[in-house]
């Protein structure tokens, strides 16, 4: 297929969901059943983002297929020159392999929700607005420049409240979809700052042309603080969508919205929007500013794994689960591990789809009921839930033989590198800390919601297997999550071909002499350069990290076996109490439960309290925004009334003055127009005895 084709492709691809959305929003109500347009172009958006990966993947595999178009043209601006902005579209490695992943978990999400939301007053309405989500991440996964992925970035955070908030006559519903946009403006104005700054030194929002600059060394003001800054300003858009601390607050109340789309959002679209920003700017990234999301995404990573310890509502804990895991991609992408932070966003992508449309599936079957400690040997009710349900539990628990093992394994290889060449140790600590915590708290959602004996009998014999539609999904999504899709050989060092051809790490454009130095031992004074003069990927960093699989893999082996055999010894064989083990630690338990108070911090400070930033903000509207404004009112209404005055009485006043005396003189000399001839010979013979008198004879 040729290139334009793929392009072509593309562009229906994009505009296929935005159709869907208009087609079922204005004439969902009125036709019955139209939502089936809807998901029916979802597959076949699916269908040809196949078409179009088989072709790049295998015609044009190290080629980039690119299209644009110029959007504004300035003309000729004084300082700058020729200035425009074009829009466009870039397909990649990338770009198919992301086109595939969210149109598939889009179409089994809309597959799902026709049995899932059946009986909802507003069924028609919720299968628009998962067109318009969907179009929105297709956006972000398709364009060439960073201006066109800001716009995409607002349209999802538009669609997230309006999923989120779906049932918004419930308060916790509509507080949550505030929420989550709220929360996301603080990172997406730092994201806005930071592309504000390349485009004052670049004039472009092109991602190729503003890295073609960077890699001939024309840094942001002539300083690679600034392009450090530019990078982790960009990156504070990843830091509100991708939930990463301090940010993450909004993620768990966004279980407020419907099951499926806690599973689009935490699968395919929203979070995984940051991810893919950070590895899209991979290559302009300096060393400080990847330490900076090296340290956040551990950080994040761990602090979520210990409040998913002990919540008990079965989506919230999937949901620190999800911070969690995106805390492990963006630490992965942070120590330099770029394709194994990739290819974890994948296979997240299939596992974490499964975990929530299996806990959608649990809750349909016990009435809506989320509270996992009033479930219990829900395996022999649902047994196809349950089985897809563990696949997907071993995955992100990495055990072998699945998707998860072979991108946390290089996930983790990568952060033992990255101590062993930059003394970091921290970092590592907390990745296999985090793989050991996910084991335990995933194994005891799965014992205390399948396993044991019922704790609601009443809802336990109401309980069945969820219609078909419903576990088809689940099906798909639990085979993916086993590794012979992606590699033949089970503890692949590199992801089989996935990472060896698909997903390569990209050569850095920033100047030699600053980015991936702190990936080299100190004694080293010079890195690795190619003949363009730019660092490569650190061959130090390579061989480090082929050296720590086989550790990281073992290391991991047995901790997430540790995490797992705790679980079964607490909550299956109840060799250990929870219940004496939380009271021996109450403080840490509670802080873990209420989430270690995250939000009454920011209730306190921020919101409400000792900095009252939301009391400041509406005294700022008030007195200054609103004073300016109201101060503008005002002067224009008294210089309009003094205009007023000047044009009644100065202007009309000299008009009508002249009037009045043309009339008056006009008045009196009317009188003598009589009309009779005599009378004017009269007037002519005295006029001419009166000239005479005074001028004299000709």
């Amino acid at each position: 297929m040729s290139e334009i084709a793929n392009i072509n492709l593309s562009i229906i691809i994009l505009l296929l969901p935005l159709l869907g959305f208009f087609i079922v929003l204005f004439f969902g109500k009125k036709i019955e059943k139209l939502y089936l347009v809807e998901v029916g172009i979802i597959t076949l958006a699916f269908v040809l983002s196949l078409v179009v990966g088989f072709s790049k993947l295998g015609t044009y595999l190290h080629q980039d297929l690119l299209y644009s178009f110029t959007w504004i043209d300035f003309g000729n601006v004084p300082t700058i020159g020729n200035l425009h902005i074009d829009l466009g579209i870039k397909i990649d490695n990338l770009t198919v392999i992301m086109l595939f992943v969210v149109n598939l978990i889009s179409m089994l999400v809309h597959i799902y929700s026709m049995a899932y939301m059946k009986g909802d007053s507003r069924y028609s309405r919720y299968f628009a607005y998962l067109g318009i989500f969907t179009f929105s991440m297709l956006g972000i996964v398709l364009t060439d420049n960073i201006l066109m992925m800001y716009i995409f970035w607002e349209l999802v955070g538009l669609s997230s409240y309006l999923l989120i908030g779906f049932w918004y006559e419930k308060k916790s519903a509509a507080d949550a979809g505030k929420k989550a946009f709220l929360t996301n403006r603080v990172g997406d104005l730092g994201m806005f700052i930071g592309i504000l700054i390349l485009f004052t030194n670049y004039h472009s929002f092109s991602f190729d042309y503003i890295y073609s600059q960077m890699s001939a060394g024309i840094l942001p003001f002539g300083s690679e603080a600034w392009l450090t800054a530019a990078g982790i300003l960009v990156f504070m858009g990843a830091v509100g969508k991708s939930a990463q601390f301090p940010l993450h607050v909004w993620l768990p109340d966004a279980m407020e919205g419907p099951t499926p789309v806690s599973a689009l959002i935490h699968a395919a679209t929203m979070v995984a929007a940051g991810v893919y920003l950070v590895a899209r700017i991979f290559v302009m990234l300096t060393a400080d500013a990847m330490l900076v999301i090296a340290i956040v995404g551990a950080v994040t990573s761990l602090f979520a794994a210990t409040i998913a310890l002990t919540q008990n509502d079965i989506k919230k804990v999937l949901a620190y689960s999800t911070v969690s895991q995106l805390g492990y991609m963006v630490m992965s992408l942070g120590v330099g591990a770029y394709t194994f932070a990739f290819f974890h966003l994948v296979t997240h992508a299939f596992f974490k789809a499964c975990l929530f449309l299996g806990s959608g599936s649990v809750i349909h079957s016990m009435h809506h009921e989320q509270d996992i400690r009033q479930m219990g040997g829900l395996r022999k009710k649902m047994p196809i839930t349950y089985y897809t349900f563990l696949i997907a539990t071993l995955a992100i628990s990495g055990v072998p033989l699945t998707s998860g093992f072979l991108s946390k394994d290089g996930i983790l290889a990568g952060t033992l590198a990255f101590g062993e060449l930059t003394g970091h140790w921290l970092i590592p600590i907390m990745g296999f800390a985090v793989a050991f915590l996910t084991a335990f708290y995933m194994f005891r959602l799965v014992i205390l919601t399948f396993h044991g004996t019922p704790r609601d009998q009443h809802k336990y014999d109401h309980a069945h297997e969820s219609p078909f539609v419903m576990v088809l999904p689940l099906i798909v999504l639990s085979t993916l999550s086993i590794f012979f899709w992606y590699t033949p050989n089970p503890v692949s060092p590199d992801a089989g071909w996935f990472a060896s051809q698909w997903v390569t790490t990209p050569h850095t454009v920033v100047p030699a002499s600053s980015s991936f130095d702190f990936m080299i031992n100190e004694n080293n004074t010079h890195a690795e350069t190619s003949e363009h003069g730019v660092i490569t990927h650190s061959e130090k960093y390579m061989h480090a990290m082929h050296w720590a699989h086989y550790p990281a893999m073992i290391l991991s082996l047995v901790l997430a076996g540790l995490g797992i055999l705790l679980a079964f010894t607490m909550y299956q064989w109840k060799k250990i109490s929870p219940d004496k083990i939380a009271e021996s630690v109450k403080g840490l338990y509670n802080g873990s439960l209420n989430k270690w108070y995250i939000d009454e911090f920011y209730n306190k400070t921020f919101i409400g309290g000792t900095l009252n930033l939301g009391g400041l903000l509406n005294w700022f509207d008030k007195w200054i925004v609103d004073g300016i404004v109201n101060g503008s009112a005002a002067f224009t209404r008294v210089f309009s009334k003094i205009s007023g005055y000047f044009d009644s009485y100065i202007v009309d006043g000299l008009v009508n003055g002249t009037a009045f005396l043309s009339g008056f003189i006009g008045f009196h000399f009317k009188k003598l127009q009589t009309g009779k001839v005599q009378t004017y010979i009269v007037l002519v013979i005295f006029s001419m005895l009166i000239l005479f008198y005074f001028i004299g004879p000709f």
